[in-house]
């Protein structure tokens, strides 16, 4: 196995044809489906699942890439540190819950390392899914909370799939509303009052028990229920429908507006927020800058408050 074998795999998946990637390499066709077949070969595995429309990467493809992917930037950290050679395209993903201050913390590191090419990828997805993307490298860090509710749970998987957590902050549970909500003006909310209110949650998909609910106290029995997707749509229903939803409390003006705030809300729980990685896996230069910009706007939108 050759790190230029790897180059070759990395670029046929995110090229999506043969033709297509050894244009990009500057290697005849027939060069580059021998160098894939040999690599197959030689791990004993199907990288690439060859069809009538084209190729598809295979199950264990996607995870041989994904650490295809971790490797290929390490040689080039050594590239650039030892050799003194210009970088190559920075590779660098991210898997969250739906927080802004993930958002402000990516753009921060694309500002630091985005050149004239990059391939950055900032997923909001559900829980599940952002302990599945880390322990595949799908993405190199995830962020996620645990409180008294699902922690035994979360905590759990996170050490079955080979991950650490690591805490950020801890928040007392907010509800987010409306800045023309009728109850804007309260300084702080109690769960009797929300009542009459529909109540915004992300959807979890197949994996919908309350461990992996992105809101606290997800258990509770609420008369008016709406999941979605994204953050735009439920920030629209809030300010639409008088909807709220509980989260952390942490919010940024700059990327939501002042169309959304955020109160206490009236209960004894907390919530833990942390980001994971893989335990023997040391982050590559991209992650460490963005587990920085982390704390420093979750530092500056606590303080803030």
């Amino acid at each position: 196995m050759t790190l230029q074998q790897l180059k070759y795999v990395v670029t046929v998946a995110a090229k999506g044809t043969i033709s297509d990637a050894a244009k990009e390499l500057f290697v005849s066709q027939p060069t580059l489906t021998n160098a894939i077949k040999d690599l197959e070969n030689e791990m004993q595995i199907t990288i690439f699942n060859r069809t009538n429309k084209g190729i598809v990467v295979s199950n264990i493809g996607d995870e041989f890439l994904s650490y295809a992917r971790q490797v290929l930037e390490q040689a080039n950290l050594l590239e650039h540190k030892f050799l003194n050679v210009g970088s190559q395209r920075p590779i660098f993903s991210v898997s969250t819950q739906h927080y802004s201050f993930a958002v402000n913390a990516f753009v921060d590191v694309i500002r630091e390392f985005a050149g004239n090419e990059y391939d950055f990828t900032l997923r909001e997805t559900q829980t599940y899914e952002i302990i599945e993307d880390v322990s595949r490298l799908k993405s190199e860090l995830g962020i996620l909370y645990t409180s008294s509710k699902n922690e035994e749970v979360i905590s759990k998987l996170i050490k079955q799939n080979g991950l650490v957590f690591e805490e950020l902050f801890i928040a007392k549970p907010h509800v987010f509303i409306s800045s023309k909500h009728p109850l804007a003006e309260l300084e702080a909310i109690s769960l009797e009052e929300l009542e009459e209110y529909p109540y915004l949650s992300f959807e979890q998909g197949d994996n919908n028990a309350f461990y992996f609910s992105e809101e606290i106290l997800s258990t509770l029995d609420r008369n008016k229920n709406i999941k979605v997707r994204d953050r735009a749509t439920l920030f629209n229903l809030a300010i639409g429908l008088n909807g709220y939803t509980v989260s952390t409390g942490v919010i940024s003006k700059e990327l939501n507006g002042e169309n959304i705030i955020a109160r206490p809300l009236l209960v004894e729980e907390h919530m833990r927020v942390g980001t994971i990685k893989q335990a023997n896996m040391a982050l590559s230069r991209y992650g460490k800058s963005y587990k920085d910009a982390l704390k420093k706007h979750v530092s500056e939108l606590t303080h803030s408050e």
